[in-house]
């Protein structure tokens, strides 16, 4: 069936459930994992003005740092698992990296979450989630 899974996560409590199923569904079929999370690139914070004096390495800093503790929380709950899990903190937006990370590991299942927004919050802020299952070649697991 699946052979190598993408865990894609945000770090949030909703994303776990997400690192959760996919965890046990590689374990139930003995496939390869790997966890992304993707930080979304500076310039997409800012434009115009404000963007010349926005603190570019102090946000990369950050962001590298909160991408890893996402991340060793992934391979932590694999490794209580026993199973070997590999991670890749990935610089775009965030549907665009999903995929990238799928089709450069090979992945042949994502697993993510969505937050289920709606309305006004769905327009403004967009849905990754449908974003990945428009655009993604391989099958998309989404948890809620």
């Amino acid at each position: 069936m699946y052979k190598h899974i993408l865990i894609a996560t945000d770090g949030s409590e909703l994303a776990a459930k997400a690192v959760a199923t996919g965890l046990a569904l590689a374990k139930q079929l003995k496939a390869k994992v790997t966890a992304v999370t993707v930080t979304e690139p500076w310039t997409a914070m800012m434009v115009g003005e404000p963007a010349f004096a926005f603190p570019i390495e102090e946000y990369e800093k950050a962001s590298a740092e909160n991408a890893a503790r996402i991340l060793e929380g992934v391979a932590n709950e694999a490794k209580k698992q026993e199973m070997a899990c590999d991670t890749v903190h990935v610089t775009d937006f965030p549907a665009d990296g999903i995929i990238a990370t799928a089709k450069s590991k090979g992945c042949d299942l994502i697993v993510m979450a969505s937050h289920g927004r709606k309305g006004i919050a769905r327009v403004l802020l967009g849905s990754q989630a449908t974003k990945v299952l428009t655009l993604s070649t391989v099958p998309v697991l989404i948890c809620r």
